[in-house]
């Protein structure tokens, strides 16, 4: 009895080690087989199976242009650290086994939906030309190369990926993207898409940028000194600033087909822009305020009067606070109320104010009762609006009658000094002199 269950279990031992053995790997893909019987991992005839012995430590696959169209069995490809089968005629693929992967190329199949969200160790993923609308690489923290180019992507989060220094994500349908983790960027390239904003300035190593046939307003490339190639044609630019001090070293720059481009801000008006485009451009500026001082706006003098109505401008429009803030008011709106008008005039992304003050009195100047000289720009001077001019000088006297200022005609005011040094808060008389001689007194305060 023991010899035969020792003679059974030898049996069964044997069957088992030889099963074992002889596991198999499903390829249902004839091409993919071929492929296999081609390179010595499996010999013919085509059975769809192939030894997973001869599989299991395989580092590397190129099977690119093959017309493979089912990649089922690549999960037994457990040693894989590079996976290229571009160029095939695949609809999905699986290589959630394939832990080791470090470069998976995809690039022209037709899949919709790639998960590498197990594949930890991914240095370099292309996968160009697909159908994908989305892509998650949140867990491919080590990822450099990402070319995603010509697929229907809507958003792209790089946020976790910050050893990208190659990302290429043309012809999508993003509308924007954070890089400001991305501080490893050299080559960035994100035309053919719907970008409005673009905010480069933690990519301090980007070296090649094209951003063409986008929908970018305002380009600001101050920071990126390491910049020698940039394509930003066919964008809606109005603002380009390429003062990052490398002018000297590039290579290629293309602005083109930006009609709201009036001003770009370089590091030199003389260098050489023989590779610039567009040739005819001229009006190269070295600050933004040059930008701005080409902007034309209407200038009206202070008014005091009891009511006063706006006239119409050539250049600007009315505006209650500064840069075009507060209500707008129209030409023929009337005032009824002391306050100070802005005129604000805008050209593409530039833009100037001029501003005047209505004062309700029934004088034909006015005297401020208080000032308040503390530095904050508001209130710091005493001085009487004169707008018709009939004031010939001011005398300032403190309240022992000490001659402390005098201001002659259109003087700037006085700004609560003496000989240099802050006086305090009271109360100071004044004598107006106008031109018909005649003589104002009255008294205003000093606030601190």
């Amino acid at each position: 009895m023991s010899f035969k269950l020792s003679h059974y279990f030898l049996i069964f031992l044997l069957f088992y080690v030889n099963i074992g053995l002889s596991q198999n790997t499903f390829i249902p893909d004839d091409n993919f087989e071929q492929f296999l019987i081609e390179v010595g991992f499996d010999t013919p005839p085509l059975d769809n199976f192939v030894p997973t012995a001869n599989i299991v430590n395989v580092t590397s696959l190129t099977m690119s242009n093959r017309n493979i169209r089912d990649l089922t069995g690549i999960e037994d490809f457990e040693g894989l650290t590079q996976l290229f089968v571009q160029d095939n005629l695949l609809i999905d693929i699986d290589i959630s086994n394939n832990k080791n992967l470090q470069i998976f190329w995809c690039f022209n199949n037709t899949i919709p939906n790639i998960d590498v969200s197990q594949n930890q160790e991914l240095l370099s993923l292309r996968c160009e030309g697909n159908n994908l609308s989305n892509l998650d690489i949140s867990n491919n923290s080590k990822l450099s190369v990402l070319t995603c180019e010509n697929n229907q992507i809507t958003n792209l989060d790089t946020s976790k990926n910050i050893n990208l220094d190659i990302l290429i994500c043309s012809n999508n349908r993003l509308n924007s993207l954070e890089l400001s983790k991305n501080t490893a960027l050299v080559n960035f390239v994100c035309e053919e898409n719907f970008i409005t904003n673009l905010n480069l300035e933690n990519n301090p190593k980007l070296s090649i940028l094209n951003c063409s046939n986008n929908l970018i307003t305002i380009l600001d490339l101050s920071l990126n000194s390491e910049l020698v190639n940039l394509k930003c044609n066919n964008n809606q630019l109005c603002l380009l600033n390429i003062k990052n001090n490398n002018n000297i070293d590039f290579l290629s720059v293309d602005f083109n087909e930006n009609p709201d481009l009036n001003c770009v801000i370089v590091d030199n008006l003389n260098g050489n822009r023989m590779n610039w485009f567009p040739t005819a451009f001229t009006n190269y500026v070295e600050s933004i305020d040059d930008c701005n001082s080409g902007i034309d706006v209407d200038m009206l003098n202070d008014v005091i009067a009891t009511s006063y109505t706006l006239p119409v401008l050539t250049q600007g429009d009315y505006f209650t606070q500064l840069d075009g803030n507060g209500i707008m008011l129209n030409a023929g709106d009337i005032l009824t109320s002391s306050q100070t008008i802005y005129i604000y005039d805008t050209a593409s992304c530039f833009s100037t104010q001029s501003s005047f003050n209505f004062i309700v009195s029934d004088q034909p100047y006015f005297i401020p009762k208080y000032f308040t000289p503390n530095n904050d720009g508001i209130n710091d001077v005493w001085n009487v609006t004169d707008p018709n001019n009939q004031i010939n000088n001011i005398s300032i006297y403190n309240r022992f009658g000490k001659l402390i200022k005098h201001l002659p005609r259109n003087s700037q005011g006085w700004d609560g000094t003496f000989n240099g040094r802050y006086l305090p808060t009271n109360s100071y008389w004044y004598e107006i002199v106008l031109d018909n001689q005649e003589i104002l007194r009255g008294y205003f305060a000093l606030k601190r």
